[in-house]
């Protein structure tokens, strides 16, 4: 070790961080236990995280391979998902709507889109890096920018993903509220695009781990896969990010537009659990929940990995710290560990619901630290409106403290 240390320092800083970055890659992936996840895993791994297919600068083809799903005879057949298809039917709203009048300069500190606690910068300092106040502030939006970005190439995977879900859902009545889903995620596109182009002023490329899920999302057959993979894990964690960004923000119109996105992101996981809970338990076999299981387990420590925001490590501190040093202030940041923390705590027990948190998986789930999260409430137990009201409830606890 002491020798492969020191091969290592006296590599070009660019090379190290290249080399360092690879074997993370192949970290990940080196422990998969399943074959079949492997299978479905590693080539959209080689794609995105060796090939780097997501940062070319170029359209993506991703093959798509799914049977589309037709009964001529239009059943009534899911009572639960015809409700959330009324719900949707009225939330609707209209992204030119938002107040986009309002003025945003992310360096403003009277309105900061983050607190400045948002990041340890002992961590830097202890590296001898010493930022100014202004410039606190610059990493603070580009951290923020960074966030926003990999927000909106999450929701272009789901307008895809959700589109290929209703061709594919067994439940008619969840091809009619899947189609109101199509059209929530091309708003949301259309809101964080906007935000991001004409507020932010800058674009960061698809983070690699999260290209890897979007791309073996695309390419897999299966319907149900298609649902535990968007509807469970890309949306319930995305739902717990935007809860963790509206209740931090102090900008007005960030506010605003997450509160809307917010209300719908909670009818798309419900809509996950209703189409999943009963499938898994009572049409799967024991080898095939496995494998769904294994499948959940790995694609949760890719979600975990994608909030290390290497992108914006390249773009300030490559060759001044080590990505070992830069995962060090990313995990102990306190906004990125509240992150984590609602995250998880929307998605685990999601995975409870559905019948993927069997005594066989929960052992990896206590090891990485997963576990506290499995008591929570599951989706079909939350609506938009009761998350919004909790969270505004913390924002005032924490003022008033």
């Amino acid at each position: 070790m002491l020798f492969k240390d020191s091969i290592t320092s006296r590599m070009n800083p660019k090379i190290r961080s290249q080399l360092e970055e690879y074997s993370e890659a192949i970290e990940i992936f080196s422990h998969i236990r399943d074959p079949k996840v492997l299978k479905a895993l590693g080539p959209s791994g080689v794609r995105g995280l060796v090939l780097k297919r997501g940062k070319q600068g170029v359209p993506t083809k991703i093959q798509a391979s799914h049977k589309a799903h037709f009964d001529w005879s239009y059943p009534h057949d899911n009572s639960e998902m015809a409700e959330l298809y009324r719900r949707a039917k009225k939330g609707q709203w209209d992204g030119d709507d938002l107040a986009w009048s309002t003025s945003v300069d992310p360096l403003n500190p009277e309105i900061p889109i983050l607190p400045q606690e948002f990041i340890d910068f002992g961590v830097l300092e202890a590296e001898g890096i010493k930022l100014s106040q202004t410039e606190k502030r610059e990493f603070i939006y580009a951290v923020v920018t960074w966030m926003l970005s990999q927000f909106l190439h999450g929701e272009q995977g789901a307008l895809f993903a959700s589109a290929q879900v209703t061709e594919a859902v067994q439940f008619f009545d969840g091809k009619f509220y899947g189609a109101t889903q199509v059209m929530d995620e091309a708003r949301h596109v259309e809101v964080f695009q906007r935000y991001l182009e004409t507020k932010l002023n800058k674009l960061y490329s698809v983070n690699d781990n999260l290209f890897v899920i979007i791309d073996s999302l695309m390419a897999d057959s299966r319907w149900d896969m298609k649902f535990l993979g968007m509807q469970i894990m890309v949306e319930g964690l995305a739902l717990g990010a935007f809860g963790t960004l509206y209740q931090l923000t102090k900008e007005p119109l960030l506010k605003q537009l997450l509160g809307n996105v917010i209300q719908d992101e909670a009818r798309h996981v419900h809509y996950g659990v209703v189409a999943l809970r009963e499938h898994i338990v009572t049409e799967l076999s024991e080898a095939e929940r496995h494998e769904r299981e294994d499948w959940a387990f790995e694609v949760s420590l890719l979600m975990r990995n994608r909030f290390m925001a290497y992108e914006v490590y390249e773009e300030w501190f490559e060759g001044l710290i080590s990505r070992e040093k830069w995962r060090e202030l990313i995990l102990g940041a306190p906004g990125m560990e509240q992150f984590r923390t609602v995250m998880f705590s929307r998605l685990v027990p999601n995975l409870r619901e559905i019948g993927l948190m069997s005594e066989r998986i929960i052992p990896a789930y206590r090891q990485v630290g997963l576990m506290r999260y499995f008591d929570g409430k599951a989706a079909d137990e939350l609506t938009g409106d009761g998350m919004l009201d909790e969270l505004d409830r913390k924002s005032e606890f924490a003022m008033a403290g």
